[in-house]
């Protein structure tokens, strides 16, 4: 007669399997992305599917885990770096990827007395508001994608060098966020969205989207993901039209970035719709930035010499902007 233990064993593994038929797809997903993928993932599960697995860090860290072999169906990433970091390696299919949303980038404060409103343009000076022994906190620019932002922010405000050695380098921007909330730090970078649901903070000014590369988050399954028919549905769901109430209820904006494509010298700046974002591959500088505004529509601003350049290669037959 088999024993006690081997019976219990047999019916474990005979149930694992079922199990993880029952279990939803694995998402790893930005921490910026919190509440609005929760209130998806609710959505999704109020339609009868089987509720996702969320797992919430920075894109780095999760990146790194999928490089290890954590069994994720789904990355959401908060910049493209972390997603082509993942593609070269073959670990998420290229042909899944999208960036349905973006996002702004502001300073914050702690909630009540400090600083008054700013304007955040070059010759601002932060370290007026900072104090003589204040730190500004945000994601560490090494590997967070706030933090790189938010370097990129300082630097076109002139402010890089002297406000890098008082940085409170975060993990993650809700890591950076809390520092503000404690008044552990009298200013901090994030995105718009993660202060907009922080009671504990106030907006002192908004970064200008010229001032930094364009926030986006690109989504995409990995080739566990791939197999799986409920976690190709779950990526059409939350990067399709349906969300879309979703996201902008949580402050989240249509996405806008770039991507270099130098396979037409001939060409300027190829401007492209592609999965409802907008993608402007541009050489030489042509273009000031790629603005992404409240609405549908993303600007595109060439600077005055760039419209005498594409005016003058369309009069040689070439051709200056594409979009298609």
């Amino acid at each position: 007669m088999p024993s006690l233990a081997i019976v219990i064993f047999v019916l474990l593994c005979l149930a694992a399997p079922a199990t993880r038929a029952q279990d939803g797809p694995l998402v790893f997903a930005a921490s910026s992305l919190t509440e609005a993928l929760r209130a998806l993932a609710d959505a999704w599960t109020a339609r009868g599917n089987p509720a996702p697995r969320l797992s919430f860090a920075a894109s780095s860290a999760l990146a790194r885990q999928i490089e290890q072999g954590a069994p994720a169906d789904l990355f959401a990433s908060a910049d493209e770096a972390w997603a082509d970091h993942l593609q070269a390696r073959g670990l998420i299919v290229a042909g899944t990827r999208t960036s349905p949303v973006g996002n702004a980038l502001v300073l914050v404060a702690p909630a009540g007395p400090g600083p008054a409103a700013a304007t955040l343009a070059p010759g601002t000076d932060l370290r007026a508001l900072l104090g003589p022994q204040g730190r500004l906190a945000t994601g560490d620019p090494a590997h967070v994608p706030v933090g790189r932002y938010a370097q990129a922010a300082l630097t076109w405000m002139g402010q890089w060098e002297a406000i890098a050695p008082r940085l409170a380098r975060a993990e993650n921007v809700r890591a950076a966020l809390l520092l503000v909330e404690r008044g552990e730090a009298p200013l901090g970078i994030v995105y718009a969205t993660d202060a907009a649901v922080s009671p504990g903070v106030r907006v002192v000014g908004g970064f200008p989207a010229a001032s930094h590369p364009p926030i986006a988050y690109p989504f995409a399954l990995t080739p566990r993901g791939v197999a799986d028919g409920r976690a190709r549905a779950l990526l059409a769901f939350v990067a399709g039209p349906e969300a879309r109430v979703v996201w902008q209820r949580f402050g989240f904006v249509p996405a806008t970035t770039w991507m270099p494509d130098r396979s037409r010298p001939d060409l300027v700046a190829r401007v492209r719709l592609e999965g409802g974002a907008r993608r402007a591959a541009f050489d030489d500088g042509l273009f000031d930035a790629i603005t992404t505004r409240h609405t549908t529509r993303s600007a595109f601003e060439p600077r005055p010499v760039a419209r005498d350049a594409i005016l003058a290669l369309e009069a040689e037959g070439k051709h200056g902007v594409e979009v298609r």
